[in-house]
C-alpha cells in the first residue's frame, strides 16, 4: 500500500493492464493444490511466454507478500516445475515493491516459450497438455496437441524450399520397392496427390526425413539385446540407427531378426514347420508405429528397442493423444489421430501402414493363434509409449522339473533346427546351465539316446559340436 490505499499492479508494472494472455494474477501458490497455478506455467511455456503475479488479486489489487513468503514461493516453484512439470519450464523472476516501506512486494514469475510441447505430470500414468486461450489455461485437444507440436519443431508438413529429385531419396525408392505389391517406386503425382510434394514439387518437411542424406539424431532408435527377463541381465548386443527413415527402419529390423529365434513345430505327417519367435508382421507393425507417432518435438530423445528372453519392447517418445486409454477401445475400434501426418503419409505410400488406425489391430490379429497371455501390450506412460510383443518360443515353466527338462530339450531343438550345429559349451551358455554334468545328464545325453541329435569330436570337449540328427 501506498500512503494507506490500494495500489494497483499498473503502478508497479506500468504494462500490465489486466488478466490477458500474458498475464495472470494470483494472490498466492497454493501448495496442496499446485495444478491450479502449475497449468498456466506450462499454457505459458506452450505459447510462447507470459507471466504469473503473485500477490495480485484478480482485479489487479497489488497486496504484495513477504521477503520470507517470495523465498518460499520460489522454492514452491522449483520443486513443482522439478516433479511435475516435463520438460522442465524455463522461468526468471522480477520484484517490485507494494509500499514506501519495501515491506511487501509482487513477485513476477516469467515463463519463457520452450522449444518442446511441455505437459503437467500428476501421479504416474496422467499427463496433460495446457494452452492459453481467453485469459485461461485450459487442457488441449489431440489436434491442438499435434498443431502446437508442428509449430514447435518445424516437422512434417511445412513446404520446404526443395525440390524433389529421384536420385536423392533411393532409400526411399527401393523402401516403396520392396514393400509395394507391385514392386515399383512412386511417381511424383502420386507424392502430389498424397500431399508429401507440394504442385509446384517442393518437399513437405516431413518427406526430408527420408531423404539419402538426412542425419539428424532425431530419427535415432537405441537396440539392446539381453540375456534375462530384464535390464539387470547381461547385455550381449547393442547398436545405434541414426540417418533417414528407411536406413534406420531397415537395420533395426534386420538387429531385431537376428537377436530371436525360429523354431521348428513336429507336424504329425513327420515333418517340420518354421515358426519364429515374433510374428514378423507383428515386429514390422510395431516397429512402423513407433516411427509414425513419435514426437519428433521432444528433443534429446529416441525410440528404444529391447529384446529379452521373453518379450519384445519399443518404447517410442510421445504422449497418447486419445481421450480414453488404449484398453478402453475394442479391438479394431481405435480412432486415427496422427500425430506426423507426411511421415504416416510416406510409409502408407510405401505400403508399410495404413492411415485408417489399422496397425493395432494387425499386430493382434498376427497373435490369434496364441494365448491370452502371450497377447500384444500397451503400456500408457506420461511423455512415451511402451509396446510388448512376447516371445511364442519361450517356454515359461510352471515349476515341474520333468516339465523343465523337457521344454529345455525342445528349445535346444529349436536352437539347432536355426543355426544347424553348436558348441556344446554355447548350447550350455543358450540354456542356463552353470554345471556341465547337470547339463549333459539332463539334456544332451536324453536327446542322443531318442535319436534327436549327435556329437560331432570328442566327447570329453567342451568344444565337441552337436549337430540335428536327420532322418
Amino acid at each position: 500500500m501506498l500512503g494507506g490505499k490500494i495500489v494497483k499492479i499498473s503502478e508497479i508494472f506500468p504494462e500490465v493492464l489486466m488478466e490477458d494472455l500474458e498475464y495472470e494474477f494470483k494472490q498466492v501458490l497454493s501448495e496442496e493444490n499446485p495444478i491450479k497455478w502449475a497449468k498456466t506455467i506450462v499454457a505459458y511455456a506452450n505459447n510462447g511466454g507470459g507471466t504469473i503475479f503473485v500477490g495480485v488479486s484478480n482485479d489487479g489489487d497489488a497486496f504484495g507478500l513477504t521477503l520470507n513468503d517470495i523465498d518460499k514461493t520460489k522454492n514452491l516453484v522449483a520443486r513443482i516445475n522439478d516433479r511435475n512439470i516435463f520438460p522442465h519450464a524455463r522461468t526468471s523472476y522480477v520484484i517490485g515493491s507494494v509500499d514506501e516501506n519495501a515491506e511487501r512486494y509482487v513477485l513476477g514469475i516469467r515463463v519463457f516459450s520452450a522449444e518442446s510441447v511441455v505437459r503437467y505430470r500428476e501421479g504416474d500414468f496422467n499427463e496433460t497438455v495446457y494452452i492459453r486461450g481467453d485469459g485461461n489455461s485450459y487442457p488441449a485437444r489431440p489436434e491442438e496437441i499435434i498443431s502446437l507440436s508442428k509449430r514447435r519443431y518445424g516437422i512434417d508438413n511445412e513446404t520446404t524450399e526443395v525440390l524433389y529429385a529421384d536420385n536423392e531419396w533411393n532409400d526411399y525408392l527401393a523402401m516403396c520397392r520392396n514393400y509395394r505389391n507391385k514392386r515399383n517406386w512412386p511417381s511424383i503425382k502420386e507424392l502430389q496427390n498424397e500431399e508429401i510434394l507440394s504442385k509446384d514439387g517442393h518437399v513437405k518437411s516431413g518427406f526430408l526425413m527420408f531423404k539419402d542424406d538426412y542425419d539428424k539424431d532425431d530419427t535415432m532408435v537405441c537396440c539392446r539385446l539381453w540375456k534375462g527377463l530384464n535390464k539387470s541381465g547381461t547385455l550381449i548386443d547393442s547398436a545405434r540407427f541414426k540417418g533417414n527413415i528407411p536406413t534406420v527402419f531397415e537395420n533395426t529390423l534386420s538387429f531385431i531378426e537376428k537377436s530371436t529365434k525360429t523354431g521348428w513345430k513336429k507336424l504329425d505327417n513327420g515333418g517340420r514347420k518354421e515358426i519364429r519367435s515374433y510374428p514378423l508382421i507383428a515386429i514390422r507393425e510395431a516397429l512402423v508405429n513407433a516411427i509414425a507417432h513419435r514426437d519428433y518435438s521432444i528433443n534429446g530423445t529416441q525410440i528404444d528397442v529391447d529384446v529379452y528372453s521373453d518379450r519384445l519392447e519399443i518404447v517410442s517418445p510421445g504422449s497418447w493423444l486419445l481421450p480414453k486409454g488404449y484398453c478402453e477401445y475394442p479391438v479394431g475400434s481405435i480412432p486415427s489421430i496422427r500425430r506426423n501426418s507426411i511421415i504416416a503419409a510416406c510409409l502408407d505410400v510405401a505400403n508399410l501402414m495404413e492411415r485408417g488406425g489399422t496397425g493395432f489391430q494387425t499386430m493382434m490379429e498376427a497373435y490369434v493363434d496364441y494365448s491370452k497371455e502371450l497377447q500384444p501390450v500397451v503400456s500408457i506412460y506420461p511423455g512415451f509409449l511402451n509396446l510388448k510383443l512376447f516371445d511364442t518360443l519361450y517356454k515359461r515353466y510352471d515349476g515341474n522339473e520333468n516339465d523343465k527338462n523337457a521344454d529345455k530339450k525342445e528349445k535346444l531343438l529349436y536352437i539347432l533346427e536355426d543355426s544347424g550345429s553348436m558348441r556344446i559349451n554355447d548350447l550350455q551358455y543358450e540354456l542356463d546351465y552353470t554345471n556341465r554334468t547337470r547339463f549333459l545328464n539332463d539334456i544332451i545325453n536324453p536327446l542322443i539316446e531318442e535319436g534327436e541329435i549327435y556329437r560331432d569330436g570328442n566327447k570329453k570337449s567342451p568344444n565337441s559340436v552337436i549337430r540335428i540328427k536327420e532322418d
